[in-house]
């Protein structure tokens, strides 16, 4: 009856409104540092089988196809692209975008336990005591943690990492740390806990480590960072898409509802 199209219609609205959620937390996202856009992954639901595909006729052949009616659809999943973002020049010594794989390690704190984090922005600066630390609400520091001298002059980071920096009296620079970066086997499967840091879960596998350059690692640009990978176009088309999708499943109640509505009123005939 039309009680499964009510059912299935209600889930495509529910699965509309999440790609809805995913596409406007892109879109708000479009001048974040090494954001990432996501996009809403579906499948169908389970079928009511009135009838077997195959089963045998009146002259025992096989009916080439059964009778099969879906209960709707679901979500099964967030899946964020991981692809380069828009590169930004902006000649600040301490902005650092990563070219290729891998990810800046920074330590920071989660419900009061100091954890390892993971990001893809590079805007860092230097706090109070000399550590580089990332430009995000909460100052993480870089992992591990490289000091700035007070009286520096002049900061260059490498393309394999490596931090010089020029202090009075000293006709070379020296070097005062060497940055990390960490890859991982399946990005996507990083869990996203926002101001720009992914945490390491059994879906991500276990991080690979290095040196820039190293290993499948990417190499450090510095006074340039990662913009973010939205494409508003995209974005744009998606969210009409998710519009009318969810316009069209509304009329599949509407349509149910009716069809109920005539049931009903058989029985005062």
């Amino acid at each position: 009856m039309a009680i499964l199209a009510l059912t299935s219609a209600a889930s495509g609205m529910r699965a509309m409104d999440t790609q809805l959620d995913v596409v406007a937390n892109n879109l708000a996202n479009i001048n974040t540092v090494g954001f990432k856009r996501s996009r809403a992954n579906f499948e169908d639901l389970m079928y009511q089988i009135k009838r077997e595909p195959g089963v045998p006729n009146a002259e025992q052949e096989p009916i080439p196809h059964g009778i099969q009616v879906g209960l709707g659809v679901q979500v099964s999943g967030t899946q964020a692209n991981f692809e380069q973002g828009t590169f930004d020049r902006t000649e600040q010594p301490l902005d650092l975008l990563i070219e290729g794989e891998g990810f800046f390690r920074v330590r920071t704190i989660q419900n009061g336990d100091a954890l390892t984090a993971y990001t893809r922005a590079g805007n860092f600066s230097v706090n109070a005591e000399g550590n580089l630390v990332l430009g995000n609400s909460e100052g993480a520091i870089l992992d591990p943690a490289i000091s700035i001298p007070d009286d520096a002059t002049e900061i260059t980071v490498g393309r394999n990492g490596e931090v010089l920096v020029r202090t009075p009296g000293t006709p070379a620079p020296s070097a005062v740390g060497q940055i990390q970066l960490a890859r991982f086997v399946n990005p996507a499967g990083l869990e996203q806990i926002g101001r720009n840091l992914f945490l390491e879960t059994n879906a991500s596998g276990a991080p690979v480590t290095g040196n820039p350059q190293t290993d499948g690692l990417g190499a450090i640009q510095g006074g340039a960072l990662e913009g973010s990978n939205v494409d508003p176009v995209r974005e744009l088309i998606d969210l009409i898409r998710t519009q009318r999708a969810f316009e069209i499943n509304s009329q599949s109640i509407q349509s149910a509802d009716e069809s109920l509505q005539v049931v009903s009123n058989l029985r005062r005939l």
